[in-house]
C-alpha cells in the first residue's frame, strides 16, 4: 500500500464545519454550514487511515439501533474529510455538463437511467440553486458574487465543471445516500473477510453469494497525470472522494502484507500488521483474554 501511493498525490476539499439540514421535500442532507471556510487538501496523505474510517462508519451502520451515534460518526468523517462528491461519481462521465443528459448506471440511489443536467444538478442544491446556464451546446456557470467560492472554482479549473460545483458551499449530499454507501463498502469488506475465514465451513451456493456480492464492488477508474514537484509525482485526477476511497480500498482489500481484518473483541476495522493479527490493538486483546477467562471461570 504504502509503495503504492508513496509518490502520488490528488486534491480535494472540506470545509471548516458542517450541518444537518432538512429540505422541504423531508429529506434530511449534509452540507458544509453557511460560515466555514474551505480548505484543499491531500487525501492520499492519510488515504489508510481515511478507508479505515469509512469502513468504520459502515461497520457501524450495519448495526440495529444506533441512529444518534451513526448520524454522529457519518458528521464526524465528512468534517474530516469531506463530502464524497455523488454529483459527479453517479454519472457514466464527470464532464456530464458537455452533454445533452446526464447517464446514469445502475445504482443504489437513482432509479433513472438518464436525466437532464438541471434536473440532475438540482438534486444536490437543495437549499440554494447555484446560478448556471445549461442547454444542449453550452453550460455557464456564475460565481461572482462569492470570492471564496470564485477563488476555490479557480483552484480546480483544469476539472469538470460538475466536479467544481460539487466542491461549493452551497453543494449538498443526502444523509441517506451517505449512510448506504458507507454500509456497502463494509458490506464488501465483511464478505471478502467471512468468504476466507469461513470457506471451509459453507456450502459452494453460499460462496457463490459472497462472490457475486462482491463483483458489483467497482466504479468510473480514475486518470493521473505526472506532476514535478520535488520529486516525479503521480497526481490522481478523483473527480470525487468516493472514487477516492473506493481505489484505495481495492488496494488495501487485495493487500496481503496489511490485510483488512475485523477486531475480533470490538469489531472495528484494522490494517493487520502481519496477516494471524485477529485484535487491532494491544488493549483489544487483553479485554478479550480477560473476558474469555472471566466467562471460563463462571462456567
Amino acid at each position: 500500500m504504502n509503495n503504492i501511493f508513496q509518490r502520488t498525490s490528488s486534491h480535494w476539499t472540506r470545509y471548516s464545519e458542517y450541518e444537518y439540514r432538512k429540505g422541504a421535500n423531508g429529506i434530511v442532507y449534509l452540507t458544509p454550514a453557511p460560515k466555514s471556510k474551505p480548505a484543499v487538501y491531500d487525501p492520499l496523505k492519510d488515504g489508510e487511515k481515511m478507508v479505515l474510517d469509512a469502513l468504520n462508519v459502515g461497520r457501524l451502520a450495519m448495526k440495529k439501533n444506533v441512529d444518534d451515534k451513526l448520524k454522529q460518526s457519518v458528521l464526524e468523517f465528512v468534517t474530516k474529510y469531506g463530502l464524497l462528491g455523488f454529483m459527479t461519481a453517479l454519472p457514466t462521465t464527470p464532464q456530464f455538463m458537455d452533454y445533452e443528459a446526464v447517464y446514469l448506471p445502475k445504482n443504489h440511489f437513482l432509479k433513472e437511467e438518464t436525466m437532464s443536467a438541471q434536473d440532475y444538478v438540482a438534486l444536490f442544491f437543495p437549499f440554494a440553486k447555484p446560478d448556471f446556464y445549461k442547454d444542449s451546446r453550452t453550460a455557464q456557470w456564475n460565481v461572482a458574487d462569492d470570492r471564496e467560492m470564485m477563488a476555490l472554482m479557480m483552484t480546480f479549473v483544469d476539472s469538470s465543471m460538475a466536479m467544481a460545483m460539487s466542491l461549493q458551499r452551497d453543494y449538498a449530499e443526502r444523509y441517506d445516500w451517505l449512510v448506504t454507501q458507507f454500509r456497502d463498502w463494509a458490506f464488501t469488506l465483511v464478505s471478502s473477510f467471512l468468504y476466507y475465514e469461513d470457506y471451509d465451513h459453507i456450502d459452494e451456493t453460499t460462496r457463490d453469494l459472497y462472490r457475486q456480492g462482491i463483483s458489483t464492488f467497482g466504479g468510473i477508474a480514475p486518470t493521473y497525470h505526472i506532476a514535478l514537484y520535488d520529486k516525479p509525482t503521480i497526481v490522481w485526477d478523483f473527480h470525487s472522494l468516493l472514487l477516492g476511497v473506493q481505489m484505495m480500498f481495492s488496494f488495501m482489500l487485495t493487500d496481503e502484507k496489511k490485510p483488512l481484518r475485523v477486531c475480533k473483541h470490538c469489531t472495528a476495522v484494522f490494517a493487520a500488521t502481519h496477516p494471524n493479527a485477529v485484535f487491532c490493538s494491544p488493549k483489544c486483546k487483553n479485554q478479550y483474554n480477560v473476558y474469555k477467562s472471566r466467562t471460563k471461570d463462571k462456567e
